[in-house]
């Protein structure tokens, strides 16, 4: 069993504008030991697997990362 949380359906639409969209976003994240962490990120997919629902985004980088959308804290558009 999972621990995800889901999130609230609103924030869930908004990821997927982005995506479609191609909008960068400022996106702050706890990771998995609960330390926050902040980047300015270009949202790729929103897909759900291993029971929970996953943002893969692209970090100013270059580096593709998948979080769990249980694990944003806030974003908003670049």
């Amino acid at each position: 069993m999972s621990d995800y949380v889901p999130i609230p359906c609103i924030e869930h639409e908004r990821l997927e504008f982005a995506v479609l969209r191609r909008q960068r976003l400022d996106l702050t994240w706890r990771d998995a030991n609960g330390v926050e962490h902040r980047d300015s990120v270009l949202p790729v997919d929103v897909a759900t697997r291993d029971g929970a629902e996953w943002l893969s985004l692209r970090s100013e980088d270059g580096a593709l990362t998948h979080l769990r959308l249980d694990r944003i804290v806030v974003f908003a558009p670049v």
